[in-house]
């Protein structure tokens, strides 16, 4: 036999060897992934039923189920959501109880140690025993669902993929039984993440020694209330009578009205802002940044929702719209359902769909059979940072020291030792400056109040959410509320995180109530608002002094000018009660407000296509500024300048004029506030979102500001034209290697794109192979920060998105059967499985489905139907 025939044999063998090994891969694969996948059809026994439930469920895997009583119904609840979603479900709750280590192994460790020091799972548990009795039966019922899933599945590697992929590096774990605590604490955690003021109160202490107050006012400009409106007008709200104990604070005084005393206080190295305590702060902003983002996080993480009254609406009933703008991630931060009871009762009164969360029973934001709600973030300052003097195991208050709050945590770490943390509190909260240990050396010796004192700085966290409160209660009490009286009682429950709440009925009314708690205190800085500075917590007269009166937040109904925009702007132009200073800048709020008015009557049609509008309402400030700046007949640099002479201000995402100028403008902007903040901010660098939109309105005003001036070139003094020249012949030269030469060529989509990944198993850390089972994309996306299609990005990482609308729906209170609706993922959490990404090309192209409500309709609509029946045998 010829050499080169053996070759050719021994190459065909290879051949066919790794044929067959791919056959058998690909064979026991399916198999290992098809195991997972839900029983959706036929009957199946679950322990703890009384009675058969239904579940059918739509072409797009979507549940609606219906059961004879409250808590069939619940377990049932809990029974599908884990079908669907139990491995989400599993990491939500060992994040929030700081046992992500057990899961993942050393990787989990620092996030442990944060949630740990905060203590969300105890909360949660202290909370639990607090709550209505029905809400706990609930609660219990949906833990019972959970566990009959557990039961009856087995083993982890049935449960989900990413168990399996997990076990080949960690095999010994096991699943343990679900608890009514565990849906709690997730409520901790999207409370953590949508909590206001936290970021720019740490920002600001940390700039505070290099940067005058004066300056500092103009990158933390006031919200601009004369020419974007408030949520509520005067004319619509009017703060009733106020206890003498609340402060009166003026939502839109800038910080520039306290510069003599944080002048004085940086002038003389005040401990709130010396260089020791900068330390400090910065360790602590870096320890918080290691938590992982659950529902979303940053400058933009928002919603639109806005509601139009019968007469303004074309079907002669409200419409309400919402889109939460949350991080992206798969699956997606929403789970869809529907809850019914067969017959509507006392003893059983759902009757609710809409969108609720992977591990917690009721409906988030939806409608029942007689209102609809939404929800957007309120922002309210519910957390304030303190500064504490401690020496050894004790803290200073007033001229004593009293002992510290301590307790020992072992963290569990899976394929490794345990790790034990001490957790340390003092009367305000957590130490979280001790969850970085060189933070306990960084406060050595600095003058407090004038005097030297040899002390260490750490820093506290008061926060609402670390106090028991009865959110869970006003899920199930909105579930089933039937007008605006009970909606707002249910209200008062709805504790954190604060959201401003959308109200509509199907007789006609709209509302709005916002609820939360928010703390009365008095400010660490003579002028300015109160908590926009951390304050000395040896100081009692800076501590909490309960919180603002229900009967003093804001509320509306059936408002004069008959509709109601809600997309995080200030909520009204009152003196009080003081919410924040840290409102979204009202961007998207006036392009909706704007387009609700534009026709006399609302279609629910308009009302979609608002909120697919891409319209950048910051951008003809900038770009007037843009074309006034001589590029030396520069025609390569020319040619970005040119698109903008002509462009429409949209920002679409395919081939066209307006997406060339789009990628030209966005690129212009990210490297405007790189060359104009990077020198002096540091590692705190300008995202682009609302706030430095406004902060550059001020700025394009005043040619000379220093801002514009480039620290890191020294002799040479920048203004504004320079510095908008250099970022449009950057952006010329970024655009050149990142999409051609030829402008026609460039657009916005192929920068600004989405890729979804899961948050234990997507990251780039992990091989190829294995990103690619779990995540899925890229899609070229529209929109943009502060544009009502809210497909986020951070100009200071690049261009993809990292938040956006994280569903969309359309309730018409005409017909209920006639809403749309639509996910940013799909219904599943399983890889492969059909409902694991099958709604993100419509929610892409701002396509919703129907999202019929009768029993009728939903068995029009087809899918499939399962019945659950009682398990006798308890297995």
């Amino acid at each position: 036999m010829s050499r080169a025939r053996l070759v050719r044999r021994f190459s065909l063998s290879v051949v066919v060897v790794v044929v067959i090994a791919i056959v058998v891969a690909t064979v026991l694969g399916v198999s290992l992934v098809r195991r997972t996948f839900p029983q959706t059809a036929g009957q199946l026994a679950v322990s703890g039923l009384t009675a058969n439930v239904t579940v059918l469920r739509d072409d797009r895997g979507v549940p609606q189920i219906y059961a004879e009583n409250s808590q069939d119904l619940f377990r049932a609840q809990g029974y599908v959501a884990a079908q669907d979603r139990f491995f989400e479900m599993d990491v939500r709750r060992h994040i929030t109880a700081g046992r992500l280590s057990e899961m993942i192994g050393k990787d989990g460790v620092q996030t442990d140690r944060v949630i740990r020091t905060m203590g969300w799972r105890k909360i949660a548990e202290a909370e639990l025993p607090t709550l209505a009795a029905s809400t706990r039966q609930y609660l219990q019922a949906y833990a019972d669902g959970v566990n009959a899933y557990i039961s009856k599945a087995g083993s982890p590697d049935k449960m989900a993929l990413e168990y399996s992929v997990l076990g080949q590096n960690f095999p010994d774990y096991r699943v343990e039984p679900w608890s009514p605590a565990d849906s709690l604490a997730w409520l901790k955690a999207m409370a953590w993440d949508l909590r206001g003021d936290y970021d720019n109160e740490l920002t600001r202490a940390r700039l505070a020694g290099t940067i005058t107050p004066a300056r500092l006012a103009q990158i933390f400009p006031p919200y601009p209330i004369g020419t974007h409106h408030p949520i509520l007008s005067n004319a619509d709200w009017q703060p009733g009578p106020r206890s003498s104990s609340v402060p009166v604070k003026d939502p839109t005084k800038s910080a520039a009205s306290a510069i003599p005393a944080a002048a004085k206080a940086v002038d003389q190295s005040d401990a709130l802002t010396d260089k020791s305590a900068r330390r400090v702060y910065s360790a602590v902003s870096k320890a918080l940044a290691e938590l992982p983002v659950l529902v979303g996080r940053g400058d933009g993480v928002g919603s639109n929702s806005w509601v139009v009254g019968p007469g303004r609406s074309s079907t002669g009933k409200p419409l309400l719209a919402n889109d939460p703008h949350l991080g992206v991630g798969i699956p997606g931060v929403w789970y869809q359902t529907g809850l019914h009871c067969r017959t509507v009762s006392a003893a059983c009164p759902f009757d609710v769909a809409g969108f609720s969360f992977a591990g917690l029973p009721g409906i988030v934001i939806g409608h029942n059979q007689n209102i609809a709600w939404g929800i957007t973030n309120l922002g309210p300052d519910v957390s304030d940072f303190y500064l504490e003097q401690v020496r050894g195991r004790t803290y200073r208050r007033g001229k004593d020291y009293k002992p510290l709050k301590e307790h020992t945590e072992t963290i569990k770490v899976a394929g490794g030792s345990d790790v034990t943390a001490t957790v340390r509190e003092t009367v305000h909260g957590p130490l979280l400056s001790d969850v970085i240990p060189s933070v306990a050396q960084a406060g050595k010796s600095a003058p407090v109040e004038g005097r030297p004192e040899t002390t260490s700085y750490d820093v506290s966290l008061a926060w609402t959410g670390l106090l028991p409160g009865h959110t869970a209660d006003a899920i199930f009490k909105i579930n089933i509320t039937s007008n605006f009286a009970q909606f707002r009682e249910a209200a008062k429950d709805f504790a954190v995180p604060a959201q401003n709440l959308l109200y509509a009925d199907t007789k006609g009314h709209i509302g709005y109530q916002a609820p939360g708690q928010v703390p009365i205190r008095a400010s660490s800085t003579q002028g300015a608002p109160a908590g926009y500075w951390p304050a000395p917590g040896w100081d009692a007269k800076f501590d909490w002094k309960g919180f603002v009166p229900f009967t003093q937040m804001p509320t509306s109904y059936d408002p004069s000018q008959g509709y109601i925009v809600a997309a995080n702007q200030a909520v009204t132009a009152s003196k009080g009660p003081f919410l924040t200073t840290e409102w979204d800048y009202g961007f998207r709020s006036e392009r909706i407000r704007a387009l609700i008015t534009a026709t006399p009557k609302v279609t629910p049609a308009r009302m979609s296509q608002i909120q697919g509008d891409t319209t950048n309402g910051f951008a003809p400030v900038l770009v007037k500024s843009l074309l006034a700046v001589d590029l030396e007949k520069d025609s390569f640099n020319e040619d970005g300048q040119e698109l903008l002479r002509s462009w429409n201000f949209t920002q679409p995402s395919g081939k066209s004029p307006s997406a060339a100028a789009a990628a030209f403008y966005n690129a212009v902007w990210s490297n405007t506030l790189r060359l104009t903040f990077d020198d002096e901010l540091g590692d705190m660098k300008a995202d682009g979102g609302s706030r430095w939109m406004q902060a550059l309105s001020g700025l394009l005003a005043s040619p000379r500001d220093p801002w514009w001036d480039n620290k890191l070139t020294p002799g040479v003094i920048e203004g504004r034209d320079e510095i908008l020249r250099q970022a449009m012949v950057a952006a010329r030269r970024e655009l050149t290697t990142k999409l051609g030469k030829q402008p026609v060529t460039w657009q916005w989509g192929r920068l600004h794109q989405l890729t979804l990944e899961s948050k234990i198993l997507g990251g780039d850390t992990l091989p190829a192979p294995v990103r690619a089972i779990f995540n899925r994309g890229p899609w070229q996306m529209p929109g943009g920060s502060s544009i009502v299609n809210a497909n986020g990005w951070d100009s200071s990482k690049g261009y993809q998105v990292n938040w956006a609308p994280s569903m969309r729906m359309i309730v018409n209170l005409g017909d209920l059967d006639r809403s749309r609706w639509v996910n940013q993922t799909g219904s599943s959490g399983h890889p492969f499985d059909d409902h694991y990404v099958d709604q993100t090309d419509a929610w892409v192209n701002n396509l919703t489905y129907p999202w019929p409500f009768s029993s009728r309709a939903i068995r029009a609509g087809g899918g499939e139907e399962l019945t659950l029946t009682p398990d006798a045998s308890g297995n």
